[in-house]
């Protein structure tokens, strides 16, 4: 974080500051800022944050033990360290994010990229962090750090040479990407797509676009709205903005778009073409088709930041995975892969995952497909219809054998063998200690395994444990 006094802070989070034993209104602070006492550093502040499960306050004396120079607390503590008391530490986090947000773009070089979308911010987010790092200081979010927390805590990694903030922008319901956004507002805004990732939680699909429509409303004339042309919901938030729209995808009327699109088990391969003109071949070794759309979403806002296209290419195709966890490839041995995709999945993201299966299986004479699937998440009313679908997808993809992983998703065993064209192909395991055993004894040489789930249902666990045993 950027050095602020302890008398400047209290005064960013509207707290009353009590001192520690040697500490004056004037001693300044410039540690990292975290809510997890375990990942404190010496002159490192700490946010004691209430949870459903503990209250970070009980963990104080751990961060001091670590070099907490500064508690942001709700109830003052017998701890001789510098503490400031707030009504509410998660408000008063988003508030010094946003002073310190706020004094590093007084600086003049700050370009603060948003990224929301009901899948690939993850995604997109590590892909657009490797082509800036190569351009300037760039502070990203570490794993998925999207919401109230996790964003301000990112921000406040800034320091007065940063010159890109690439910030995720999750949320599960509406006003969460605008709260963000009042902390750190985007020159550019990118929208992905919408899609059912969450719908339950945010009360339908319409209610998600309103929600992510957030990311471009407040947008200003000079920023620029980056849009999915492809997804209709999406290209519908250009009514909505201020700001200059930048269209990516595959239609024809994309500025930003692939062409020459193949897949294979190591990557995709495509074409890049710019609103200039230009236009470049790109070896993308991220495994998944859909994961080019994320590609371009990234490669429209370091266009827009002015990175050159060869410089943009050779950053993509130093990426060899999404994410841990995130199309990870596994395995190895007796030519089996493991493909684990099981930290997250909604119905668009499970449905990608299957194709690309599909294609791996297209394009090679190797030994089966396995999917192993577990349950999509937040789906609300639309949990039983989603898990249909798949089960019917998995089937008709013809991929060689469906493991479904817990009673959530059993729903997608019972159609894939009501489909009635398969006897036998498709196998259900209460958990995922059963399935490891039964794959154990099943995988042969040459198969590639697909492992796929909300995080929720802790298949990336066994996936890992598959990837170990093949490797």
């Amino acid at each position: 974080m950027i050095g602020l006094t302890l008398e400047e802070i209290a005064t960013a989070v509207d707290g009353r500051l009590r001192l520690g034993a040697g500490a004056d209104p004037q001693t300044v602070v410039d540690g990292l800022v975290d809510t997890d006492s375990r990942l404190i550093e010496p002159g490192g502040i700490f946010i004691a944050k209430p949870g459903e499960e503990t209250d970070g306050h009980l963990f104080a004396d751990a961060a001091l033990a670590n070099g907490a120079a500064l508690l942001v607390v709700e109830r003052e503590l017998p701890l001789d360290v510098s503490q400031i008391i707030v009504p509410d530490s998660v408000v008063a986090l988003g508030a010094l994010a946003t002073e310190v947000v706020s004094r590093v773009r007084a600086l003049g070089r700050l370009k603060i990229v948003g990224i929301t979308g009901s899948n690939g911010k993850t995604t997109t987010k590590n892909l657009l962090a490797t082509v800036l790092e190569q351009v300037g200081e760039t502070v990203s979010p570490k794993a998925s750090f999207n919401n109230e927390v996790g964003a301000p805590i990112t921000m406040l990694r800034l320091t007065e040479r940063t010159e890109f903030l690439v910030a995720e922008m999750g949320a599960s319901g509406i006003g969460e990407i605008a709260r963000l956004i009042r902390m750190a507002k985007p020159d550019i805004g990118i929208v992905l797509k919408v899609g059912l990732a969450h719908a339950g939680e945010f009360g339908g699909i319409e209610a998600t676009v309103t929600a992510k429509t957030e990311m471009v409303s407040d947008l200003d004339a000079d920023d620029v709205a980056i849009l999915n042309i492809d997804d209709a919901r999406v290209a519908g938030m250009a009514q909505a903005t201020k700001a200059r729209v930048l269209w990516f995808g595959l239609d024809d009327r994309a500025a930003v778009r692939a062409t020459d699109i193949a897949a294979d088990a190591r990557g995709t391969s495509f074409t890049v073409h710019l609103p200039t003109g230009e236009q470049s071949p790109v070896r993308f070794n991220v495994l998944g088709e859909h994961h080019v759309m994320n590609a371009l979403a990234a490669v429209a806002a370091a266009h827009t930041l002015g990175v050159p296209l060869d410089a943009i290419v050779r950053s993509l195709e130093t990426v060899t995975r999404a994410e841990r966890w995130r199309m990870e490839l596994l395995g190895g041995r007796d030519g089996v892969t493991v493909i684990n995709d099981a930290y997250n999945a909604s119905p668009d993201s499970m449905s990608a995952a299957i194709r690309t299966l599909a294609q791996i299986s297209a394009a090679s004479s190797a030994g089966r497909t396995i999917a192993v699937l577990g349950a999509m998440s937040e789906l609300g009313d639309w949990a039983g219809e989603e898990h249909d679908r798949i089960g019917l997808q998995v089937v008709r993809l013809g991929i060689g054998r469906l493991v479904v992983v817990g009673p959530e998703a059993r729903r997608m065993h019972i159609t894939a063998i009501n489909e009635g064209s398969w006897d036998g192909e498709s196998v259900y395991f209460a958990t995922a200690d059963e399935a490891y055993d039964y794959l154990n004894a099943e995988i042969a040489p040459g198969d590639t395994v697909l492992v796929k789930s909300s995080n929720s249902a802790g298949l990336r666990f066994l996936g890992d444990r598959l990837g170990d045993l093949f490797s």
